[in-house]
């Protein structure tokens, strides 16, 4: 039977104080700043389709653009935080996502405005598994999901503000919204050089790597996502990832034309995509806290029962007040638990393939994320309506909830 060496066990127990806290502060604000950047599109697509003189299918590929840029960043960003270290991969992430947000706003034929949305894809999907590695590893085994939850929540509070920002009305240049998202990336930059620690863990393993006594041979750290047992853990992962996500962009991508289809104004529509953020919010650091308080049926139960419900409430709701608690309840249950998928999956990895991991997820996820609006689509175009597009997403949440029941089952028998 083998046992962990004292200094692989030794960072995780020590690391909570303040140096933890520290760090989940930091990777708070760069998950603000990624939530303004994933609701940027959103604002700006009326005046950016006006500019290009885009049509509908055009404007398609634009926003479809940055979500594609999303999975290879997911991959290689992982995938290099797990060689070279977490902190200078997040910061060249944010560097990355920051500068080609700036380059949107000065696009000047759609070639360049899809390579622009396209990169800033690649550093919004690059940040994300090194904010989750860093808080993960900062906060120890004990308090591992709380830590995640807490800096995943910065994502809904950032896209909360851009929609204030559509329905204050402030969006009538459309590279406004870009410059924001842009600058503010970068004068982040210096606090994170300065102030953000790597991870204790991470540099633990990197120092018993160099020793002589523990080298190995070298193993591709990819087969550590399918060997001594992972290889269940990181298919049913991958599974509740992508029809979580499904449904987070078919929310995203699709919930104001429908609003606006089943007669509601541009106006009030505003209003339900701030209730779902706040909701998302609110859901994201609620489930955080239950994940570890329920048992594996109950949390999963909550939330994909939850996430039925709300979708439900979302295609037969009549009045706006109904609209906007049914959108505050799918923000809950869709955000809040992609952000309970997003603490679970660090679980099951070593430090040394976590990032990676992870990284595989978040990329799995992005295809569902890709493939959500697409589904929509088909069933608008089939005539459904809304009903048919919540009803389309059902079959796939079951199948993430049955995966979620397994996973945390698996975790309590650990």
């Amino acid at each position: 039977m083998k046992t962990a060496s004292p200094s692989a066990l030794v960072p995780e127990r020590d690391s909570a104080g303040h140096s933890a806290w520290l760090t989940i502060s930091l990777c708070f604000i760069v998950a603000v700043l990624e939530g303004i950047d994933f609701q940027a599109p959103g604002i700006a697509a009326p005046g950016m389709a006006q500019a290009f003189a885009m049509d509908k299918l055009q404007m398609g590929w634009v926003l479809s653009a940055g979500i594609l840029g999303l999975l290879p960043g997911a991959l290689c960003g992982g995938w290099l935080a797990d060689r070279i270290g977490r902190k200078w991969v997040l910061i060249g992430s944010v560097a990355l996502f920051g500068i080609f947000s700036i380059a949107t706003a000065h696009a000047w034929d759609l070639p360049s405005l899809l390579g622009a949305r396209l990169l800033t894809g690649a550093g919004l999907g690059a940040a994300l598994p090194n904010l989750i590695a860093l808080c993960s590893e900062a906060a120890g085994e004990r308090l591992r999901g709380i830590a995640v939850s807490m800096m995943y929540c910065g994502v809904p509070l950032g896209a909360a503000m851009a929609a204030l920002v559509s329905i204050a009305g402030v969006s009538a240049d459309w590279t406004l919204v870009y410059y924001v998202g842009g600058l503010l990336p970068l004068l982040v930059l210096p606090l994170l050089a300065i102030w953000l620690p790597e991870s204790a863990v991470f540099l633990a393993r990197r120092r018993e790597r160099r020793s002589p006594a523990q080298q190995a041979p070298a193993v591709a750290v990819t087969q550590g996502l399918f060997k001594d047992g992972n290889a269940a853990p990181t298919l049913l992962l991958w599974l509740a990832y992508f029809f979580t996500l499904m449904v987070v962009y078919m929310l995203i991508s699709w919930l104001p034309s429908l609003l606006v289809g089943q007669g509601f104004s541009h106006t009030q529509t505003g209003w339900v995509m701030f209730a779902l953020q706040i909701g998302a919010l609110v859901g994201t650091l609620m489930l955080g806290v239950l994940m570890n308080r329920l048992r594996p049926l109950a949390i999963s139960a909550l939330i994909y029962l939850g996430l039925l419900c709300a979708l439900a409430g979302l295609g037969l709701a009549e009045a706006f007040a109904s609209m906007l608690l049914a959108g505050f309840a799918a923000g809950l249950f869709a955000t809040g638990g992609q952000g309970v998928l997003y603490a679970l999956a660090p679980l099951f990895y070593r430090t040394e393939v976590r990032a990676t991991g992870v990284g595989s997820a978040v990329a799995v996820g992005r295809l569902g994320a890709m493939s959500g609006p697409l589904v929509a689509g088909k069933m608008l175009a089939l005539g459904t309506g809304a009903a048919g597009v919540m009803l389309a997403s059902a079959p796939g949440l079951v199948a993430a909830g049955l995966a979620v029941y397994w996973l945390f089952h698996r975790r309590h028998q650990v």
